[in-house]
């Protein structure tokens, strides 16, 4: 097992979309049944943070920047891939900024074949209706914090 200092950490944005009625979105992985979680993704070199949102936010969803309203961001959320596995060679894990941002636009907005497909589909629900049997083990941790941070909310 590799120690939790000597993995290097790759930088990676995440983004709960929240309607005004206060329900959250979560996708389906597309190769992995009742698997949802947030959108996500890596940080290019020369991105800032909000430009990486944004830009996985249109590739993995189809979602426009003008239909988003940054609320709330929050960083240092960090996790480690499970089994020592290492992603692109020389990442352990991820450290994560997640935003909070309001949705201003409709279902017929998202286009979840925008780029490559991840998602097989996506629904709205209360932050207290999100499982956690959704979420690989390795990310739980970082899942329950931010559900707390956000919404108060504790997960089982």
């Amino acid at each position: 097992m590799i120690p939790a200092e000597a993995i290097v950490y790759r930088p990676n944005v995440a983004a709960i979309l929240q309607r005004e009625d206060g329900c959250i979105f979560v996708a389906e992985r597309i190769n992995i049944k009742n698997a949802w979680q947030f959108p996500q993704g890596g940080v290019d070199e020369g991105e800032d943070a909000e430009t990486a949102l944004f830009r996985e936010l249109e590739e993995e969803i189809g979602v426009k920047r003008e239909m988003l309203q940054i609320l709330q961001r929050r960083d240092g959320y960090r996790y480690a891939f499970a089994k020592g596995r290492l992603k692109y060679g020389i990442y352990g894990g991820q450290e994560q900024a997640y935003f909070l941002c309001r949705f201003n636009g409709a279902d017929t907005d998202f286009n979840l074949d925008a780029t490559h497909r991840e998602f097989a589909g996506f629904k709205w629900i209360k932050p207290t209706e999100f499982q956690m049997e959704w979420v690989p083990k390795f990310k739980r941790k970082v899942y329950r914090q931010v559900m707390l941070d956000f919404f108060g909310v504790e997960l089982g």
